[in-house]
């Protein structure tokens, strides 16, 4: 099918060489993606069109989960004073809150609970005293990492919203497969790092999936390019 009309993302490459081989990432624009979306009808209107045998779908893990009802307006996360407190210890990534503002604090403690935050928060202060960092986000895993808060290069209205992970991440990459006949892999990318959430199959190789987002081609602003067309060159 045609993908003559999709182009890579201002200072992204259409091609990446990897390892694996080289690929084509073909950011796929949508529209503004609200809670209540089916993904399903995403595929079919957006990416379905562009799609030849042997492709596969990278979705972006933020728009699973504010399909799902992940997504909040920090107005209505009232942040304990707990969440307070932990939040000014957390590194500020100039590529994403994370767990960094009071808000997506909150959220991780409501989702993963006080006990596990805690123990990572401890062995955080623990550790960093002798120059490691990480330790707290490598505790709380990918449910942790995923939570991401209010940026200013954020689409709007999620510029004013913090959002969870998304909820049973290979069982939704799953049933896009079924719907879609595509392998599906449900990302978590920004400029400093990539984590695979989910996977349709568990023979895609995950360390082959962080190579081809390498570079994270669907951007970390507004280019409301939540899906990539990944096709072997």
């Amino acid at each position: 099918m045609s993908v003559e009309n999709l182009f890579p993302n201002k200072g992204k490459k259409l091609i990446i060489s990897t390892k694996y081989g080289d690929f084509y990432r073909y950011p796929v624009k949508t529209h503004v993606v609200v809670s209540g979306d089916s993904l399903t009808d995403i595929l079919d209107e957006y990416v379905m069109p562009h799609i030849q045998q042997g492709d596969m779908i990278f979705i972006s893990e933020k728009i699973v989960a504010i399909s799902q009802g992940r997504a909040f307006d920090i107005d209505d996360i009232h942040p304990s004073r707990l969440a307070v407190t932990l939040s000014k210890f957390v590194y500020k990534s100039p590529y994403g809150i994370g767990l960094g503002s009071p808000w997506t604090m909150e959220l991780a403690i409501r989702d993963i609970g006080v006990p596990k935050i805690l123990f990572a928060a401890f062995c955080s202060a623990v550790t960093k005293p002798f120059g490691m960092r990480g330790v707290f986000y490598r505790i709380v895993g990918n449910k942790g990492r995923a939570i991401d808060g209010p940026c200013s290069y954020t689409l709007p209205p999620y510029n004013h919203y913090a959002k969870l992970a998304p909820l049973n991440p290979d069982k939704v990459a799953a049933e896009l497969e079924a719907h879609s006949g595509c392998k599906v892999v449900i990302m978590d990318a920004n400029d400093i790092g990539r984590e695979v959430l989910g996977v349709s199959d568990k023979s895609i190789d995950i360390d082959m999936c962080k190579e081809i987002f390498r570079d994270n081609p669907l951007g970390q602003k507004s280019e409301q390019t939540p899906v990539a067309i990944v096709r072997k060159v």
